[in-house]
Protein backbone atom coordinates (compact mmCIF):
# COMPACT_ATOMS: atom_id res chain seq x y z
CA UNK A 1 0.00 0.00 0.00
CA UNK A 2 1.61 3.27 -1.13
CA UNK A 3 0.99 6.35 1.00
CA UNK A 4 0.39 9.72 -0.68
CA UNK A 5 -0.59 13.13 0.62
CA UNK A 6 -3.58 15.04 -0.75
CA UNK A 7 -4.21 18.09 1.45
CA UNK A 8 -7.08 20.43 0.67
CA UNK A 9 -7.05 24.16 0.00
CA UNK A 10 -10.63 24.59 1.24
CA UNK A 11 -12.43 22.63 3.94
CA UNK A 12 -15.49 22.40 1.68
CA UNK A 13 -13.66 19.74 -0.39
CA UNK A 14 -14.01 17.29 2.47
CA UNK A 15 -17.68 16.70 1.68
CA UNK A 16 -16.49 14.69 -1.33
CA UNK A 17 -13.14 13.49 -0.05
CA UNK A 18 -14.61 11.80 3.03
CA UNK A 19 -16.90 9.79 0.77
CA UNK A 20 -14.07 8.84 -1.60
CA UNK A 21 -11.96 7.68 1.34
CA UNK A 22 -14.72 5.87 3.25
CA UNK A 23 -15.90 4.08 0.09
CA UNK A 24 -12.49 2.39 -0.11
CA UNK A 25 -11.90 3.67 -3.63
CA UNK A 26 -8.26 4.66 -3.09
CA UNK A 27 -7.46 1.52 -1.12
CA UNK A 28 -8.85 -0.55 -3.97
CA UNK A 29 -6.07 0.89 -6.12
CA UNK A 30 -3.36 0.29 -3.54
CA UNK A 31 -3.18 3.79 -2.07
CA UNK A 32 -3.33 5.09 1.48
CA UNK A 33 -4.28 8.75 1.07
CA UNK A 34 -3.68 11.33 3.79
CA UNK A 35 -6.26 13.92 2.75
CA UNK A 36 -7.83 15.36 5.89
CA UNK A 37 -5.65 18.43 6.50
CA UNK A 38 -5.38 21.99 5.19
CA UNK A 39 -2.48 23.45 3.24
CA UNK A 40 -1.87 27.09 2.33
CA UNK A 41 -1.24 28.15 -1.24
CA UNK A 42 2.39 28.96 -0.50
CA UNK A 43 3.02 25.65 1.26
CA UNK A 44 1.25 23.78 -1.55
CA UNK A 45 3.67 25.20 -4.10
CA UNK A 46 6.65 24.39 -1.87
CA UNK A 47 5.43 20.91 -0.93
CA UNK A 48 4.71 19.84 -4.50
CA UNK A 49 8.08 21.21 -5.64
CA UNK A 50 10.13 19.41 -2.96
CA UNK A 51 8.14 16.17 -3.12
CA UNK A 52 6.72 16.25 0.41
CA UNK A 53 3.21 16.53 -1.06
CA UNK A 54 2.20 14.36 -4.01
CA UNK A 55 -1.18 15.87 -4.85
CA UNK A 56 -3.18 18.92 -3.77
CA UNK A 57 -6.96 19.33 -3.76
CA UNK A 58 -7.28 22.78 -5.27
CA UNK A 59 -4.90 25.75 -5.66
CA UNK A 60 -6.63 27.36 -8.62
CA UNK A 61 -5.46 30.97 -8.92
CA UNK A 62 -1.79 31.40 -7.94
CA UNK A 63 -0.47 28.72 -10.27
CA UNK A 64 -0.52 30.70 -13.52
CA UNK A 65 1.69 33.58 -12.38
CA UNK A 66 3.91 31.16 -10.44
CA UNK A 67 4.62 29.31 -13.67
CA UNK A 68 6.44 32.41 -14.93
CA UNK A 69 8.74 32.02 -11.91
CA UNK A 70 9.71 28.43 -12.66
CA UNK A 71 6.86 26.58 -10.92
CA UNK A 72 5.99 23.20 -12.52
CA UNK A 73 2.39 22.84 -11.37
CA UNK A 74 0.16 20.42 -13.30
CA UNK A 75 -3.62 19.99 -13.23
CA UNK A 76 -4.68 16.39 -13.91
CA UNK A 77 -8.43 16.44 -13.38
CA UNK A 78 -11.38 18.59 -12.32
CA UNK A 79 -14.35 17.26 -10.37
CA UNK A 80 -16.76 20.19 -10.95
CA UNK A 81 -17.03 22.91 -13.59
CA UNK A 82 -19.86 25.11 -12.33
CA UNK A 83 -20.16 27.23 -9.20
CA UNK A 84 -23.66 26.44 -7.91
CA UNK A 85 -24.13 29.49 -5.72
CA UNK A 86 -27.14 31.45 -4.46
CA UNK A 87 -27.48 35.08 -3.39
CA UNK A 88 -28.25 35.57 0.30
CA UNK A 89 -29.85 38.80 1.53
CA UNK A 90 -32.11 39.97 4.35
CA UNK A 91 -35.84 39.46 3.73
CA UNK A 92 -36.53 43.19 4.03
CA UNK A 93 -33.56 44.30 1.90
CA UNK A 94 -35.58 45.03 -1.22
CA UNK A 95 -33.12 42.87 -3.17
CA UNK A 96 -34.70 40.23 -5.39
CA UNK A 97 -32.15 39.85 -8.20
CA UNK A 98 -28.45 40.40 -8.86
CA UNK A 99 -28.97 43.81 -10.50
CA UNK A 100 -30.47 45.07 -7.22
CA UNK A 101 -26.97 44.87 -5.71
CA UNK A 102 -25.98 48.11 -7.48
CA UNK A 103 -24.59 50.44 -4.85
CA UNK A 104 -24.53 47.65 -2.26
CA UNK A 105 -21.80 45.76 -0.41
CA UNK A 106 -21.29 42.04 -1.07
CA UNK A 107 -19.29 40.01 1.45
CA UNK A 108 -16.93 37.15 0.64
CA UNK A 109 -14.32 35.17 2.56
CA UNK A 110 -11.08 33.90 1.01
CA UNK A 111 -9.24 35.01 -2.12
CA UNK A 112 -10.92 32.64 -4.56
CA UNK A 113 -14.48 33.32 -3.31
CA UNK A 114 -13.88 37.08 -3.44
CA UNK A 115 -12.59 36.79 -6.99
CA UNK A 116 -15.57 34.59 -7.90
CA UNK A 117 -17.91 37.31 -6.63
CA UNK A 118 -15.98 39.99 -8.54
CA UNK A 119 -16.15 38.07 -11.84
CA UNK A 120 -19.75 36.98 -11.49
CA UNK A 121 -20.90 40.50 -10.69
CA UNK A 122 -18.88 41.89 -13.59
CA UNK A 123 -20.43 39.38 -15.99
CA UNK A 124 -23.83 40.43 -14.65
CA UNK A 125 -23.11 44.09 -15.45
CA UNK A 126 -21.89 45.26 -12.03
CA UNK A 127 -18.24 46.34 -12.17
CA UNK A 128 -16.45 46.86 -8.88
CA UNK A 129 -13.78 48.96 -10.63
CA UNK A 130 -16.47 51.42 -11.71
CA UNK A 131 -18.02 51.57 -8.27
CA UNK A 132 -21.20 49.73 -9.27
CA UNK A 133 -20.85 47.42 -6.27
CA UNK A 134 -18.30 46.68 -3.55
CA UNK A 135 -16.92 43.25 -2.67
CA UNK A 136 -15.80 43.33 0.95
CA UNK A 137 -13.48 40.87 2.63
CA UNK A 138 -14.96 39.00 5.57
CA UNK A 139 -12.28 38.09 8.10
CA UNK A 140 -12.07 35.46 10.79
CA UNK A 141 -14.43 32.54 11.16
CA UNK A 142 -17.58 34.47 10.22
CA UNK A 143 -19.43 32.93 7.29
CA UNK A 144 -20.64 35.36 4.61
CA UNK A 145 -24.30 34.56 5.29
CA UNK A 146 -23.73 35.38 8.95
CA UNK A 147 -22.33 38.77 7.94
CA UNK A 148 -25.57 39.35 6.01
CA UNK A 149 -27.64 38.31 9.01
CA UNK A 150 -25.68 40.65 11.27
CA UNK A 151 -26.03 43.60 8.88
CA UNK A 152 -22.31 43.88 8.10
CA UNK A 153 -22.89 43.46 4.35
CA UNK A 154 -25.93 43.71 2.09
CA UNK A 155 -25.53 40.35 0.41
CA UNK A 156 -23.30 37.34 -0.15
CA UNK A 157 -23.06 34.38 -2.48
CA UNK A 158 -23.32 30.99 -0.81
CA UNK A 159 -22.87 27.38 -1.90
CA UNK A 160 -24.33 24.32 -0.13
CA UNK A 161 -24.61 23.91 2.81
CA UNK A 162 -24.21 27.65 3.56
CA UNK A 163 -27.38 28.51 1.61
CA UNK A 164 -29.25 25.92 3.70
CA UNK A 165 -28.04 27.47 6.96
CA UNK A 166 -28.94 30.94 5.67
CA UNK A 167 -32.48 29.91 4.76
CA UNK A 168 -32.90 28.19 8.11
CA UNK A 169 -31.79 31.41 9.82
CA UNK A 170 -34.60 33.27 8.09
CA UNK A 171 -32.59 34.95 5.36
CA UNK A 172 -33.78 35.28 1.78
CA UNK A 173 -32.00 32.92 -0.63
CA UNK A 174 -32.22 33.90 -4.29
CA UNK A 175 -31.41 31.47 -7.11
CA UNK A 176 -28.89 32.93 -9.59
CA UNK A 177 -27.10 31.67 -12.68
CA UNK A 178 -24.24 29.26 -12.11
CA UNK A 179 -20.73 30.49 -12.85
CA UNK A 180 -18.52 28.21 -14.99
CA UNK A 181 -15.44 27.87 -12.79
CA UNK A 182 -12.53 25.67 -11.78
CA UNK A 183 -13.05 25.34 -8.02
CA UNK A 184 -13.67 22.68 -5.36
CA UNK A 185 -11.64 19.46 -5.74
CA UNK A 186 -9.03 19.69 -8.48
CA UNK A 187 -6.41 16.94 -8.81
CA UNK A 188 -3.18 18.93 -8.82
CA UNK A 189 0.45 17.82 -8.75
CA UNK A 190 3.92 18.69 -9.98
CA UNK A 191 5.66 17.77 -13.20
CA UNK A 192 8.47 15.88 -11.42
CA UNK A 193 6.13 13.44 -9.69
CA UNK A 194 3.91 13.02 -12.72
CA UNK A 195 6.84 12.12 -14.95
CA UNK A 196 8.56 9.88 -12.38
CA UNK A 197 5.47 8.04 -11.07
CA UNK A 198 2.87 7.80 -13.84
CA UNK A 199 1.42 4.62 -12.31
CA UNK A 200 0.71 6.46 -9.05
CA UNK A 201 -1.05 9.19 -11.05
CA UNK A 202 -3.11 6.55 -12.83
CA UNK A 203 -4.12 4.82 -9.59
CA UNK A 204 -4.85 8.08 -7.80
CA UNK A 205 -7.09 9.33 -10.61
CA UNK A 206 -8.92 6.00 -10.74
CA UNK A 207 -9.51 6.23 -6.99
CA UNK A 208 -11.05 9.69 -7.30
CA UNK A 209 -13.14 8.67 -10.31
CA UNK A 210 -14.39 5.55 -8.57
CA UNK A 211 -15.13 7.58 -5.44
CA UNK A 212 -17.20 10.06 -7.45
CA UNK A 213 -19.13 7.15 -8.98
CA UNK A 214 -19.80 5.80 -5.48
CA UNK A 215 -20.98 9.26 -4.40
CA UNK A 216 -23.41 9.49 -7.31
CA UNK A 217 -24.70 5.91 -7.11
CA UNK A 218 -24.95 5.47 -3.32
CA UNK A 219 -27.00 8.42 -2.11
CA UNK A 220 -28.05 7.04 1.26
CA UNK A 221 -24.57 5.81 2.19
CA UNK A 222 -22.92 9.03 1.01
CA UNK A 223 -25.29 11.22 3.03
CA UNK A 224 -24.54 9.11 6.10
CA UNK A 225 -20.78 9.55 5.57
CA UNK A 226 -21.17 13.30 5.06
CA UNK A 227 -23.23 13.69 8.22
CA UNK A 228 -20.88 11.63 10.38
CA UNK A 229 -17.52 12.79 8.99
CA UNK A 230 -17.94 16.27 7.50
CA UNK A 231 -17.73 18.64 10.47
CA UNK A 232 -15.62 21.36 8.84
CA UNK A 233 -18.65 23.40 7.76
CA UNK A 234 -20.54 22.93 11.02
CA UNK A 235 -22.67 20.17 12.49
CA UNK A 236 -24.97 18.76 9.82
CA UNK A 237 -28.29 17.17 10.64
CA UNK A 238 -29.82 14.75 8.13
CA UNK A 239 -31.58 17.53 6.20
CA UNK A 240 -28.45 19.67 5.89
CA UNK A 241 -26.36 16.66 4.86
CA UNK A 242 -28.94 15.67 2.24
CA UNK A 243 -28.99 19.23 0.88
CA UNK A 244 -25.20 19.29 0.61
CA UNK A 245 -25.22 15.88 -1.07
CA UNK A 246 -27.83 16.93 -3.64
CA UNK A 247 -25.96 20.11 -4.52
CA UNK A 248 -22.75 18.19 -5.13
CA UNK A 249 -24.26 15.19 -6.89
CA UNK A 250 -25.75 17.48 -9.55
CA UNK A 251 -22.42 19.05 -10.53
CA UNK A 252 -19.81 16.31 -9.97
CA UNK A 253 -18.33 15.21 -13.28
CA UNK A 254 -18.27 11.47 -13.91
CA UNK A 255 -15.36 12.13 -16.27
CA UNK A 256 -13.30 14.82 -14.54
CA UNK A 257 -12.26 16.98 -17.47
CA UNK A 258 -12.24 20.74 -17.02
CA UNK A 259 -14.42 22.63 -19.49
CA UNK A 260 -12.93 25.43 -21.56
CA UNK A 261 -15.37 27.95 -20.08
CA UNK A 262 -14.40 26.99 -16.54
CA UNK A 263 -10.69 27.30 -17.40
CA UNK A 264 -11.31 30.63 -19.13
CA UNK A 265 -13.04 32.06 -16.08
CA UNK A 266 -10.48 30.88 -13.54
CA UNK A 267 -7.80 32.35 -15.80
CA UNK A 268 -9.58 35.71 -15.49
CA UNK A 269 -9.20 35.38 -11.72
CA UNK A 270 -5.49 34.60 -12.09
CA UNK A 271 -5.02 37.72 -14.24
CA UNK A 272 -6.89 39.80 -11.71
CA UNK A 273 -4.68 38.55 -8.90
CA UNK A 274 -1.33 38.80 -10.73
CA UNK A 275 -0.79 40.33 -14.19
CA UNK A 276 2.20 38.00 -14.74
CA UNK A 277 -0.38 35.28 -15.51
CA UNK A 278 -0.83 36.93 -18.91
CA UNK A 279 2.46 35.32 -19.95
CA UNK A 280 0.89 31.85 -19.60
CA UNK A 281 -1.74 30.34 -21.89
CA UNK A 282 -4.97 29.40 -20.05
CA UNK A 283 -4.67 25.69 -20.87
CA UNK A 284 -0.89 25.43 -20.36
CA UNK A 285 -1.18 23.93 -16.87
CA UNK A 286 -3.70 21.24 -17.81
CA UNK A 287 -2.65 17.70 -18.76
CA UNK A 288 -5.55 15.35 -19.45
CA UNK A 289 -3.68 12.57 -21.21
CA UNK A 290 -3.61 10.40 -18.06
CA UNK A 291 -7.34 10.86 -17.67
CA UNK A 292 -7.87 10.28 -21.38
CA UNK A 293 -6.11 6.90 -21.18
CA UNK A 294 -8.35 5.88 -18.28
CA UNK A 295 -11.40 7.10 -20.18
CA UNK A 296 -10.43 5.32 -23.41
CA UNK A 297 -9.94 2.05 -21.52
CA UNK A 298 -13.64 2.01 -20.65
CA UNK A 299 -12.90 2.22 -16.92
CA UNK A 300 -15.31 5.12 -16.28
CA UNK A 301 -18.12 3.82 -18.49
CA UNK A 302 -17.93 0.46 -16.73
CA UNK A 303 -18.47 2.15 -13.35
CA UNK A 304 -21.83 3.50 -14.49
CA UNK A 305 -22.99 0.77 -16.84
CA UNK A 306 -26.06 1.99 -18.71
Amino acid sequence: MDKVHFPYRSESHLALLHVVAESGSWEKHGLQVDYDYYISSEDAHKGVANGSVEFVSGNHVSTYANRTRGDKWVYLGQTVNILNHCLVVKPDSGISKVSDLRGKVVGARGIHPRLNSWLFLKQQGLDTDKGDVKVQKISGEVHPWEAVRDGKVDGAFATPPEDFFARRAGLKVIEVDGLPMVWFTTISSGLALVEKHPQVVDRFLKGVIEGVAYFKKHKKESIKIIQSKHKAQGELDSDAAAHLYSGLAKILAAKPYATLKAISNVYELALREDKAAAQVEPTALWDFHYLRRIDDSGFIDNLYGD
